[in-house]
């Protein structure tokens, strides 16, 4: 919603306020100009970017128009989630999450926090870390590192989409340069004619420089910021689950070590200590 606010918002300040000023909006509607800018760029995102990294960005755009995918109730369904299966290991051992690591699709306990469960990737990285654990084979120490290195490679992987985005729209203005050298090309040729078409085709040429600042820094360029808060946001969820893991890897009982990963949490998604506590005890 933001984001079409937004293109609103550019759209009528920059074309009300040329309307305001006397200027026709009809000499500002150039098809072909959209096409040596907008085909030049896309031409260039394939030339610059692998096949994975334009099906990574193709997946992405659309996340730009929906809204937060991460929010409070979803690090509370994460608390919880890894508040019960740590007590569980408490109380029962290490054996007895087996079976919710090997199968969390079909697990009681994981189908308790549907949001965490569609969510395979946060759910792949707990039953592999819990599956560590069991093993007994690691000890902290090396789990963290291990964990460190998982969690970058993961940023990097999401912050894919906002860098082609990025390198799309840096590209931008020079394009729209490019196709006015190309109005003025058209001009030269025609300058044999009269003063009024030739103040027509300059204005049409000026138009490409126009379209390719506005496209790249009123719509394009934003759209790799919002990516990469994105993926910011996807990344402390992984946060959050290793500090608390680590923590109960250390000694910390289940309600501590969630406490740790609760620290972990923005000040505005961060649930406090009596509202986690009292949402951990409905979920149990």
């Amino acid at each position: 919603m933001f984001v079409i606010v937004g293109y609103v918002v550019v759209l009528a300040s920059v074309f009300g306020g040329f309307a305001m000023a006397g200027g026709h909006l009809a000499a500002l509607f150039q098809p072909l100009e959209l096409l040596m800018i907008g085909g030049g760029a896309l031409g260039a995102f394939f030339v610059g970017n692998t096949p994975k990294a334009v099906k990574a960005t193709v997946k992405g755009l659309p996340l730009v128009f929906k809204g937060a995918k991460y929010t409070k109730d979803t690090y509370m369904e994460l608390m919880a989630l890894l508040y019960e299966l740590l007590g569980k290991i408490r109380k029962e051992g290490l054996m007895s999450i087996e079976g919710d690591v090997e199968k969390p699709d079909e697990s009681p306990l994981f189908s308790k926090y549907p949001k965490i469960q569609s969510d395979h990737h946060l759910v792949e990285f707990i039953t592999d870390y819990l599956r560590i654990m069991v093993s007994g084979n690691l000890n902290a120490m090396e789990i963290e590192n291990l964990m460190d290195v998982e969690i970058e490679t993961h940023h990097h992987e999401e912050l894919v989409p906002a860098h082609t985005i990025a390198k799309l729209g840096d590209g931008m203005p020079a394009f729209g340069i490019v196709a006015a050298v190309m109005g003025v090309v058209h001009t030269m040729e025609s300058v044999g004619a009269p003063p009024a078409e030739l103040g027509m085709l300059i204005a049409h040429a000026l138009v490409g420089t126009f379209l390719g600042i506005l496209l790249a820094y009123g719509f394009v360029g934003p759209l790799s910021s919002v990516l990469e808060q994105k993926a910011d946001e996807s990344t402390k969820m992984f946060q959050t689950i290793k500090v608390t893991l680590l923590a109960n890897l250390n000694g910390y009982a289940p309600a501590m070590a969630v406490e740790f990963g609760r620290k972990v949490l923005n000040s505005t998604e961060r649930p406090g200590f009596s509202e986690l506590e009292e949402h951990v005890k409905q979920k149990r």
